[in-house]
């Protein structure tokens, strides 16, 4: 045993050594570039070699669902560009994944992790998808995800889908990477990609990214449009950046950010704030003066993580921050069936107008065949657990009916007004923060994913911005801190983010352990 446990300590030492771009920024990256010492195309087969080296060989994280045939040629064209004195922006080069709920149209599928979608022809690339081409960026290819968003069925297991099987935390192997966006929060902790991008209904960023020791970065819903992404509900849905610094999410963020006529929701951003987005913006000492809010719950997380939240208490007052500790949100936990209930509705509503859409080629053509394509293949798709969430939503009617129409009425009384903004008011503050959940649950097959509580609902629902920062960990398991704001005050997040991160530089670069380092 002692000379398994030898061999394995080695492998890792030569995982984490032999990769010359471990834990490098975006910045970092660019610099390389420009100083010709690295090409994209180099640059971009270091990251495929990686994920063969990582992903499906070695620690088999099975993060990346399916690469991109035509990563190298695109790498050689923007290689051509720079030759040429052409110079997108920051992201010029940089290799990249996607959740697998964005379209690209390409060779690559778009499946929401499901073999019900496989054979999918999408009109165009996701507006997210198109913002980072034109920026540049290089993509490699898809990330695993929870299947449907995590909004299937009874007793999940975040990161499994029935395409790409189960994903796994680059911390812990036995552990769950969380989810819905596993995949990609996985594989920019392994370093397998520079940046990824994750969506969130509820948690499907923050969690992820606490889980896996990442930034997460989840934006007011309407800064980034949704065009091309397959849905859960809209009053909810973003897309947004998983790296491993605030600057890169700084970075990530302003090239996907901005008005889309496909997105209505798009239409609110408010002037001015796109410029605020750029990297340049992030102000050093961020923090000092600024008035914190420290909510700690009940979000259903251990109770051994209070002297953590104790630690970030001190931290954020050492950094110069005005905090007030334990505030509390009047409508916590008051949701009752409302939330569930604007899910079932606009999660119909929105997949059927999505399979629906002009140009749009797949052998689904709405939730209802969705739901019968799982029955006759349930072996592949149901082996571990249903599809109860599926079959409610087809039981709702449009969203005109009253029972919708009167829960997504009480979720932003809830959520907005007698929740974030009545705390916001109450103390002026500029920020909320929160540990985002606890450690990584075991992976569990036969009862589904074990809960480590979560954070993320009001943000969430509110449709407010929220960041995740690594913050501490629990027997080498990571632990995310978030940062909640109000509407469109995503700049001012990353910005707080950015300097707490500073403080702290609690990010530990994950060692592929077959278990948690208990003692």
């Amino acid at each position: 045993m002692k000379r398994l446990v030898l061999v394995f300590l080695a492998s890792v030492a030569l995982l984490r050594a032999d990769f010359r771009w471990a834990e490098k920024s975006i910045a970092e990256l660019q610099t390389e570039m420009d100083a010709g010492r690295v090409t994209a195309e180099q640059l971009t087969q270091d990251y495929l070699a990686r994920i063969a080296e990582i992903d499906r060989a070695g620690p088999k994280l099975n993060s990346v669902l399916e690469l991109n045939p035509s990563a190298l040629a695109i790498a050689r064209e923007r290689d051509a560009e720079r030759r040429a004195g052409t110079v997108r922006g920051p992201l010029h080069g940089i290799p990249f994944l996607v959740k697998d709920n964005l379209d690209t149209a390409d060779r690559m599928q778009t499946t929401a992790g499901s073999l019900a979608l496989v054979g999918q022809k999408v009109p165009r690339d996701a507006h997210v998808v198109a913002q980072l081409r034109a920026a540049g960026a290089v993509l490699l290819g898809k990330a695993n995800m929870t299947e449907w968003a995590n909004f299937r069925g009874n007793n999940s297991s975040s990161g499994w889908s029935g395409r790409g099987g189960q994903t796994r935390n680059p911390y812990a192997l036995d552990r769950n990477p969380s989810g819905s966006s596993s995949g990609s929060a996985a594989a920019v902790s392994a370093n397998l990609c520079a940046f990824a991008i994750g969506t969130e209904t509820n948690g499907s960023i923050v969690s992820p990214a606490s889980a896996c020791g990442v930034v997460g970065f989840k934006p007011t819903v309407g800064l980034v449009s949704r065009d091309g992404i397959i849905p859960i509900a809209a009053s909810q849905d973003t897309a947004g950046p998983i790296t491993r610094s605030v600057a890169d999410a700084a970075l990530v963020l302003a090239a996907i950010a901005g008005a889309d006529a496909r997105d209505v929701a798009t239409r609110e951003i408010p002037a001015g704030a796109l410029g605020e987005l750029a990297a340049s913006s992030l102000p050093a000492h961020a923090l000092r003066g600024a008035r914190i809010g420290v909510v700690r719950g009940p979000f259903g997380i251990p109770v051994r993580l209070d002297a953590a939240l104790d630690r970030l208490v001190e931290q954020l007052r050492a950094a110069g921050a005005e905090v007030t500790d334990n505030v509390k949100i009047a409508t916590l936990g008051k949701f009752g069936g409302a939330t569930y209930d604007v899910l079932s509705y606009e999660f119909k509503d929105g997949l059927n107008r999505y399979l629906a859409e002009p140009g749009r080629v797949t052998p689904m053509k709405n939730l209802a065949d969705v739901i019968a394509f799982n029955e006759v293949h349930a072996a592949e798709e149901m082996a571990f657990f249903g599809q109860q969430d599926l079959i409610v939503a087809e039981k709702r009617g449009p969203l005109t009916e009253k029972t919708y129409l009167d829960a997504l009425a009480t979720c932003r009384r809830l959520a907005r007004t007698e929740g974030l903004d009545a705390t916001f008011a109450g103390g002026n503050f500029d920020a909320l923060v929160m540990l985002t959940r606890g450690p990584a649950a075991l992976t569990d097959h036969v009862l589904g994913e074990g809960s480590a509580g979560g954070s993320s609902t009001m943000a969430a629902v509110a449709g407010y911005p929220s960041v995740t920062v690594p913050a501490t960990d629990v027997f080498g398991l990571p632990i995310g801190a978030s940062f909640v704001g109000r509407a469109w005050d995503d700049a001012k997040l990353l910005a707080l983010a950015a300097d707490f991160e500073a403080l702290t530089r609690a990010r530990r670069v994950p060692e592929f352990w077959p278990t948690a380092k208990v003692p």
